[in-house]
Order: C-alpha cells, then sequence, then structure tokens
C-alpha cells in the first residue's frame, strides 16, 4: 500500500510532512530549520489544530529513523534554502579515487576552505543529518551541501580532487 504524503514549506521554520494513516488520523512531522522534528496529530481538518505527541532532537529523530528505515529527510533541504536569497542545496558525490574517500569529513576542511556547509551524508538507504568531522567519507556516498552556488561547486572541486 502507498501512503500519499504531502509535503509543505513553513517559512522561518522548515517542512512539515503529512499523511493520513489506516486509521484515518492526519499524522504531522514538522522538521525545523534547528534540526528538531515535532510529531503532531491533527484535530479535523484544521492544519493549525494539532495536538503536539513528542517532539525529538535532530540525534533523536536519527535514532528512530534508523529504526524505522532511515527516510529521505536530507534530500529535501532545497526546499528550505528557497527562502533564502543566494543560498543553494547541492549533491556531491565522493567517487572511487576522491582523495577523501576512506578519510574523515573533517580532514576536508570544506567549510572552512568555503564556506558551505555539509547537513548530510547520504549512502544508499541511510541518511547521516548533521555529520561530524569524524564521519568517516566512503566512495559512493552522496554529500547533502548547502552554501552559494561558488561554495557548493568548490566542495565539488575539493571532494573531487
Amino acid at each position: 500500500m502507498h501512503v500519499d504524503v504531502n509535503e509543505v514549506l513553513l517559512p522561518g521554520v522548515g517542512l512539515r510532512y503529512e499523511f493520513v494513516n489506516h486509521e484515518g488520523d492526519r499524522i504531522g512531522v514538522v522538521a525545523q530549520r534547528s534540526g528538531d522534528f515535532e510529531v503532531v496529530v491533527y484535530r479535523g481538518d484544521d492544519p493549525d489544530e494539532a495536538r503536539p505527541v513528542f517532539r525529538l532532537t535532530s540525534q533523536e529523530a536519527d535514532t528512530l529513523a534508523e529504526i524505522l528505515g532511515a527516510p529521505r529527510i536530507a534530500e529535501r533541504f532545497a526546499d528550505l534554502t528557497r527562502e533564502v536569497p543566494g543560498l543553494s542545496a547541492g549533491q556531491v558525490e565522493v567517487r572511487h579515487g576522491s582523495p577523501f574517500a576512506d578519510r574523515a569529513l573533517g580532514d576536508t576542511r570544506a567549510r572552512t576552505r568555503t564556506g558551505a556547509s555539509i547537513v548530510a551524508v547520504v549512502r544508499g538507504e541511510d541518511v547521516v543529518a548533521s555529520p561530524g568531522p569524524g564521519q568517516l567519507l566512503q566512495a559512493g556516498d552522496a554529500l547533502v551541501v548547502i552554501g552559494t552556488r561558488d561554495g557548493i561547486a568548490d566542495v565539488q572541486r575539493i571532494i573531487q580532487g
């Protein structure tokens, strides 16, 4: 069975994902710009009248995602960047032969050198949101990068050597 997920950009807040479960409840997940998440249930058809179920930090959400099966929220960061002129989101692939394959993310010094931030590492079906400098990069990883277009291009040049 396919579940339709409606996605709504909440300017200044983040993204809201909502769907109707098998019991007819409308469930919402608000992915906040801060990295935190809020799970809510809506009363009736009013999207403004929601009962909070629980809140998660980004680390707690990562844990829940691993338990439930790694969603692709990292791929949707592009929607958040529409709010800020000059800010873009891109993906940079760690190719075989990259000087940073099998090395720590911090070794790239990407943020210091480009001003762009690597906000997630996508490895197959797994998403590592907010990776730390010790995160090991592997050939085949896709890095989700937020910054200026030039900054993203510079990260690509660094990663691909």
